[in-house]
């Protein structure tokens, strides 16, 4: 079999828009699981936003989470890599969010901490599904060490914010909007390529061999790094000119759809 590794991101791909992987798609996805391919959910959201999704799917390999700053064993919850952010810009990021007076949403050890337990955070906690800790003595964080840092706040606030810092405040930070009311900060070297090629390494799996889906420009860097990437219908104009197949939208089926090119012509 030509391709060993498919990694597939979750919102706006894997699931439609109610949010749901569809009976059809779950059949093609089990069927290469079952022929020994490695499905992988790549994602920014924790492993316990994943859980429900590997269970259906019956994955017990390696999940990318955080957009790439950790890989999860699906079976076990073991940490197979982690890219953390550096101390001392953790310590700046948790500094500037207190000067703004925003609301952190902060991973550390994959639990959520907060330094406020508000409206924002239980919003947040919806989407995570893990029950925020209010943490008020940030030094304890920064000694577990701090994988991602989110701020929540109102769309203008955080144009405003965006206008007024630079990456020069840092030392190795990346951070980008993943809503319009959410700015996160994580490595610079964290992304869900990085994620794929130290799965490679871990597994024996040869970048030729792997096949990236995905919609956003957080999945931009997994298309091009992929033998074959795959962008969705519904997928940003910049994915779509830098993948080699643009499949139906996550409404039509298109993970199975591509699932099903590949691995019929694979035969």
């Amino acid at each position: 079999m030509k391709y060993k590794f498919v990694a597939v991101d979750m919102d706006g791909t894997l699931l439609n828009s109610e949010g749901l992987i569809t009976e059809k798609t779950i059949e093609a996805i089990t069927g290469i699981v079952d022929k020994g391919v490695i499905f992988t959910i790549s994602t920014g959201r924790p492993i316990q936003g994943v859980e429900k999704y590997n269970s259906l799917l019956r994955l017990k390999g390696p999940v990318i989470t955080y957009n790439g700053a950790m890989i999860v064993n699906a079976e076990n919850h073991e940490v197979m890599f982690e890219q953390r952010l550096m101390r001392g810009d953790a310590k700046k990021i948790l500094e500037l969010g207190q000067k703004y007076d925003t609301t952190m949403c902060i991973w550390a050890s994959n639990q959520l901490y907060g330094n406020k337990l508000n409206d924002k955070i239980n919003d947040y906690k919806k989407l995570s599904g893990v029950e925020p800790v209010l943490v008020k003595d940030f030094d304890k964080l920064l000694d577990i060490g701090i994988t991602k840092i989110l701020w929540y706040d109102e769309m203008d606030r955080i144009k405003q914010i965006l206008k007024e810092l630079s990456c020069n405040m840092f030392s190795e930070v990346s951070y980008c909007t993943s809503k319009p009311v959410f700015l996160e900060f994580f490595s610079s070297r964290v992304s869900k390529s990085a994620a794929m090629e130290k799965i490679g390494e871990l597994y024996g799996i040869k970048q030729e061999e792997m096949i990236a889906i995905g919609d956003g420009l957080n999945d931009l860097s997994m298309i091009q790094y992929a033998g074959i990437g795959v962008a969705m219908e519904n997928a940003e104009e910049e994915v779509k000119r830098n993948s080699q197949y643009v499949t139906t939208s996550n409404d039509e089926d298109g993970v199975r759809k591509a699932i099903e090119k590949f691995f019929t012509e694979d035969k």
